[in-house]
């Protein structure tokens, strides 16, 4: 299996964002890559407002929405809390059988996951569960303001004892305030320093609703491209 896993610090931080510019970024370089949600709550699949869509117009995939979102759920809540309330069942195997499929139509595959690694995911694991069971390099989504070095740290620690490869962190939003404080000047740094893992980017704030080629250019601009492509090519 090839491919990242792509998780963050807590919800609404960006991981979509980097998810869909990435695997944009990385098909316009070639690379046959496909994108993957499994579990979405707040909007359903066909929502266009919703996580699912927003990647599928951000990569440029062929997918359709229910390949790359096979299981959502209408209230915005921890995907495990949501299904309950929906009167539904899903589990860690049902997502890897979905994963497969679209393994098996690219030769890469980027997966973004539901708020933190600990978050209750499925009926029999939490995000990192599942993510052990793909087996695939983890990249964590940071905010960039105050506090932001304490929770990153203690996701990839947490995702490093539960026993994931965390190849590095991308900050996102930085700068949504003006002027620039000192504490995220720094972050960036800081979290590089304390939690020992590289930061592979850095993505300015783009706005509420970005045009995605605004998001794919500032990716490509922002994120180490070629240090991510070693982890697809080994």
């Amino acid at each position: 299996m090839s491919g990242l896993f792509i998780t963050a610090t807590d919800t609404e931080v960006g991981k979509t964002v980097v998810a869909g510019g990435l695997t944009a970024a990385l098909r316009r370089q070639g690379f046959d890559v496909g994108v993957y949600k499994p579990l979405q709550s707040g909007h359903l699949t066909e929502d266009p407002n919703g996580d699912a869509a927003r990647l599928l117009r951000l990569s440029g995939v062929d997918d359709t929405l229910r390949e790359i979102c096979p299981f959502s759920f209408t209230e915005p809540l921890a995907p495990r809390l949501a299904m309950e309330r929906a009167g539904l069942s899903v589990s860690t195997s049902d997502l890897l059988d979905h994963y497969r499929h679209l393994q098996s139509k690219h030769q890469h595959v980027l997966v973004e996951g539901a708020g933190g690694v600990a978050v209750p995911y499925t009926r029999d694991g939490l995000v990192v569960d599942f993510a052990k069971e793909l087996n695939l390099p983890v990249v964590v989504v940071a905010r960039p303001d105050l506090g932001t070095v304490n929770l990153t740290t203690l996701s990839v620690e947490y995702a490093r004892t539960r026993g994931l490869n965390v190849i590095g962190v991308v900050v996102n939003g930085y700068g949504k305030s003006l002027p620039v404080s000192v504490a995220e000047e720094n972050n960036p740094r800081m979290i590089s320093e304390i939690a020992q893992i590289p930061v592979l980017g850095i993505i300015p704030w783009l706005g509420n609703q970005p045009r995605e080629a605004e998001v794919i250019a500032t990716v490509e601009r922002s994120i180490d491209l070629e240090r991510i492509k070693t982890y697809l090519a080994s």
